[in-house]
C-alpha cells in the first residue's frame, strides 16, 4: 500500500497492519502523546514501557508531548526512556541532563509571572461561570497553564467542556480538550511547535516531519494528524471521532499503552525487515 496523504482532508483511520513499510522503514523517531496513549489512569501502562526501552534499545529515539504539567512530568522525564517530555502543550521541555533534571522554557521568567496572573484570573472565572467545574488535581504542578478536569475525576459533557472553552478564548487563552482536561494557556505554542523544539534543542537536529512518527489519542492531537505524515491514533480515540475534524492515517486494535506498543512493535519490526 501507499503511504499516507498529508492532506488535513484525508479520511485516516486505516488499520495499522495496512501501513506501508517503507514508510516505518524511513521513520528516524517517534513523537507520542501521554495520557491514555502510554498511561491509564495517569500511570504508564508496562506494555507501553517495554516498548519505550525496545525503542531505545534499537536507536530510535522518542521525544513525549503532553498537556500534563511540568510537575507531574518531572519524574517521567528522569525514569522513562525518552530524549525529552515537553509539558503543558509545548511550554515546558524536561530532559535529563546527566544526572539531573534539565527545565526549559518557551518564555522568560518575567513574561511566566505576568502570564501567571492573568491564568488565574481565568481559572476563577471557569470556576465562577461554568457551574460543577473544578481545576485538575494537578494543578500545583502547572506552570505556563491551567486546566479543568472533564474526565479524569469528574465527568462533564461536551456542553460544560464547550462553555470552559469559550471562557478560556474570551480570556486570550489558547484552549484544547484531552482525554482529561481542557487545557488553557497564553501564546502560540503547541504540539507540533513543541516537537520543532525537542528535536532541535534535545536532539540537535533540523525537524523534518517526514522523519516522525505520531501517535496520539484525543482531539488537542489534531495539529499533529494534519502536518505530519504518518500518524497512528490508539483505539481508544474512537470515543474523539464525533470531534475530530482531521484524524489519523492509521489506527491499533488495542488501546492505550498496548497500542502504543503495537506501534513500536510495527517500527521495530520494519526497521528488521
Amino acid at each position: 500500500m501507499s503511504g499516507p496523504s498529508t492532506s488535513p482532508t484525508r479520511p485516516g483511520m486505516r488499520p495499522l497492519a495496512h501501513v506501508d513499510e517503507d514508510a516505518l522503514r524511513a521513520v528516524h523517531g517517534v513523537l507520542t502523546d501521554v495520557d491514555d496513549t502510554l498511561t491509564r489512569d495517569g500511570a504508564i501502562e508496562p506494555a507501553a514501557l517495554a516498548a519505550l526501552q525496545a525503542l531505545r534499545a534499537a536507536g530510535v529515539p522518542v521525544i513525549a508531548i503532553t498537556g500534563r504539567p511540568a510537575g507531574w512530568s518531572e519524574p517521567f522525564a528522569l525514569a522513562w526512556p525518552v530524549a525529552a517530555i515537553v509539558a503543558e502543550n509545548g511550554g515546558v521541555m524536561l530532559r535529563r541532563d546527566g544526572d539531573r533534571l534539565r527545565r526549559d522554557f518557551t518564555i522568560d521568567a518575567a513574561t511566566r509571572e505576568r502570564h501567571a496572573q492573568r491564568l488565574a484570573a481565568c481559572a476563577a472565572a471557569v470556576l465562577a461561570e461554568v457551574p460543577g467545574t473544578t481545576l485538575a488535581r494537578d494543578s500545583a504542578g502547572r506552570l505556563t497553564d491551567i486546566a479543568v478536569d472533564h474526565s479524569e475525576f469528574v465527568q462533564q459533557g461536551e456542553a460544560t467542556i464547550g462553555r470552559v472553552v469559550d471562557v478560556m478564548k474570551r480570556h486570550g487563552l489558547t484552549a484544547t480538550v484531552s482525554s482529561i482536561h481542557v487545557n488553557g494557556w497564553i501564546g502560540d505554542h503547541s504540539k507540533w511547535t513543541a516537537a520543532r523544539w525537542a528535536v532541535e534543542t534535545a536532539l540537535g537536529r533540523p525537524f523534518e516531519p517526514a522523519d516522525w512518527l505520531f501517535v496520539g489519542d484525543s482531539t488537542n492531537d489534531q495539529l499533529m494528524f494534519e502536518r505530519l505524515p504518518l500518524t497512528v491514533g490508539v483505539a481508544n480515540i474512537a470515543r474523539f471521532l464525533p470531534q475530530l475534524d482531521v484524524r489519523p492515517a492509521y489506527v491499533t486494535q488495542a488501546e492505550r499503552g498496548a497500542g502504543f506498543a503495537e506501534v513500536a512493535a510495527a517500527l521495530l519490526a520494519a526497521r528488521a525487515g
